[in-house]
């Protein structure tokens, strides 16, 4: 088998230049108890926000787009495809380079987080979709992963979390030193820092797009909990003296960035994982969650100073955290180059 490595693609950094913005419309009803009306006026905030700064494809079944039409404009443009739900980080294709102008795709085996949702066989077929109607090259992986289990720095360096990867549900029949092999081989990178534990009720199994991601080569921003009695605070400051302590594939210890969680907030599922970690980078902008809390003007002015020569712009996000995921879960980049 010819992995990414071997051909030469590897993943790029988030904060490269994007071609475009990939997200899924809202497809699960039961999900949103009651309230997917709300949680689709939430994605066509994010989807139109985003395309204020690139090109924005929104993915939908059928019967949903001209609703999606509706709500987002002309600016964001609808694509028919089956879909079961509508967490593009984690069903979409990985998309990958390889220095030269070309880009394809990394497709991972999709098992809905642990097979929490068994009917999922339209969301594992996406990534297929996505990367035929790009008419770029594809590589099949033989293993479970999510996009919002991984982040990289595009220098080699990789964050996870045990949580997640080394959860039985994903790959039980491979060991960590394996896992850590297929990351290298399909992503490129060199060095895979490993994260612990996840947010307290995260549907995903501590995705790290929750915990921590780059800002840039050799820094990270991480979420804090400065509340002793918060189920959170343990597990955020282990991955925190994690991240202090870690090297990058560079050998350089990462400058790290706290980023406090806001105060805790509960639906009718649990708590909500809610932070502010969990954003995304688009050309020249960071789409933010706004949770309606304190911590808010925290999260804007530590972001704008981390990112001076980008727009910070917060989206209220609490009717999307009500489904599992956050504004880094609905959206996948596609870095510019072309098709190979």
């Amino acid at each position: 088998m010819t992995t990414p490595r071997d051909a030469g693609f590897r993943m790029p950094f988030e904060g490269d230049r994007h071609a475009r913005t990939w997200m899924q419309w809202p497809s699960r009803p039961p999900l949103w108890s009651g309230s997917i009306d709300r949680a689709k006026a939430a994605y066509a905030a994010v989807a139109n926000s985003i395309a204020r700064f690139e090109p924005v494809t929104m993915l939908a079944n059928e019967a949903d787009l001209k609703e999606v039409r509706g709500a987002c404009g002309a600016a964001v443009t609808p694509m028919a495809v089956p879909l079961d739900d509508s967490w593009a980080r984690d069903s979409g294709p990985t998309f990958l380079v390889d220095g030269q102008g070309a880009v394809a795709g990394a497709d991972w085996v999709f098992n809905a987080w642990g097979d929490k949702y068994p009917d999922h066989t339209h969301d594992a077929e996406v990534a297929t979709h996505v990367l035929a109607g790009l008419g770029i090259r594809r590589f099949e992986a033989p293993f479970v992963l999510e996009g919002g289990s991984i982040h990289v720095d595009g220098e080699g360096t990789l964050l996870t979390s045990e949580q997640c990867l080394l959860n039985p549900n994903r790959n039980p029949s491979l060991n960590r030193a394996e896992i850590e092999a297929n990351l290298c081989a399909w992503l490129g990178v060199r060095t895979v820092v490993w994260l612990g534990q996840g947010l307290e009720n995260d549907d995903t199994d501590g995705h790290v797009d929750n915990l921590a991601c780059f800002a840039r080569p050799g820094v990270v921003l991480a979420s804090v909990c400065h509340d002793p009695a918060d189920a959170n605070h343990a597990p955020l400051a282990d991955n925190l003296r994690r991240l202090k302590s870690a090297r990058d594939a560079q050998g350089r210890p990462f400058e790290v960035i706290e980023l406090p969680i806001p105060a805790p907030r509960e639906n009718e599922g649990g708590r909500l994982a809610l932070n502010y970690v969990n954003f995304y980078l688009a050309n020249g902008a960071v789409i933010a969650p706004a949770f309606d809390d304190p911590m808010d003007r925290v999260a804007a002015e530590t972001l704008a100073r981390v990112f001076p020569d980008r727009m910070i712009v917060q989206v209220p996000a609490l009717d999307i955290l009500a489904g599992g995921g956050g504004i880094h879960c609905i959206t996948q980049q596609q870095p510019a180059g072309s098709g190979t």
